[in-house]
């Protein structure tokens, strides 16, 4: 722990590692918690503050590491015909959640943490070369890699902000309208 030196950042570091495992314990041992319907279902006991539930909970998402996917499929069931709302609401949430960590990953001091880790980490290369956008923007669009990761490592690296938003933005849109336009139809289907 001597990358933390400021007591500060060790209190934000260990919260955010207890935030994490602890999201990260309770998606692995609740999954049935976190389907698309469920999500939906609690989504909409909030009537009335339901669309700005749902942005919060998109942005704060992120913290925890939890997938956006059942979120998005989530918005999708909560509110049926409007799937560019859904959409817009989504991309928002995944941008802000992006934005957050990306910062907080400089408070955090990840980039020393993966200069002592991993002095000749492949990750951080791909994110520091001249493909290094496009990188974020592959690791954005593909649904198994988890896109809090990259925003964590390009905060560290220090990559371009809007240029690395600009890149989550336009990954995410593409999977995110696959979600949104046809998710909803899939999901109630298969359940």
């Amino acid at each position: 722990m001597a990358l933390l030196k400021n007591p500060l950042k060790k209190i934000i570091f260990f919260l955010w590692l207890i935030l994490i495992l602890g999201g990260l314990s309770y998606f692995i041992t609740h999954q049935e918690q976190f389907e698309a319907k469920k999500i939906a279902a609690l989504m909409q006991r909030f009537n009335s503050y339901m669309l700005l539930a749902y942005l919060v909970i998109s942005i704060l998402r992120g913290f925890t590491l939890i997938p956006s996917t059942p979120f998005v499929l989530a918005g999708g069931i909560a509110f049926p015909g409007q799937e560019l709302l859904v959409l817009c609401i989504s991309l928002l949430g995944i941008l802000g959640s992006a934005a957050l960590i990306y910062h907080f990953s400089d408070q955090l001091n990840f980039k020393a943490a993966l200069e002592k880790l991993y002095p000749h980490h492949k990750l951080k290369q791909k994110l520091e070369s001249r493909y290094g956008l496009f990188f974020v923007f592959l690791w954005s669009f593909i649904p198994v890699v988890p896109t809090d990761a990259v925003c964590y490592a390009a905060g560290a690296v220090r990559m371009n902000f809007i240029a690395f938003l600009l890149a989550v933005l336009l990954g995410e849109l593409i999977i995110c309208s696959l979600y949104v336009f046809t998710g909803a139809g899939l999901v109630n289907l298969i359940t």
